[in-house]
């Protein structure tokens, strides 16, 4: 995990988080540890780096 955190706010449909919060629930997990999740994977799909040396200069893997 990563050391240091950061929010990210996040505005959606009242039944649509309830709908992800009863499903994360079922699944043992909670919301942010499948929203750092899909973001991870997003990222990798991507090719995205995001080391430390590359946060403040993301670009896309070559």
């Amino acid at each position: 995990m990563e050391s240091k955190t950061a929010r990210f706010t996040v505005l959606m449909d009242p039944r649509k988080k309830q709908a992800f919060e009863r499903l994360c629930a079922s699944q043992d997990l909670t919301p942010s540890q499948v929203v750092r999740q899909l973001i991870r994977e997003y990222l990798e799909q991507h090719n995205v780096s995001y080391s430390e040396e590359s946060v403040n200069n993301p670009q896309v893997k070559r």
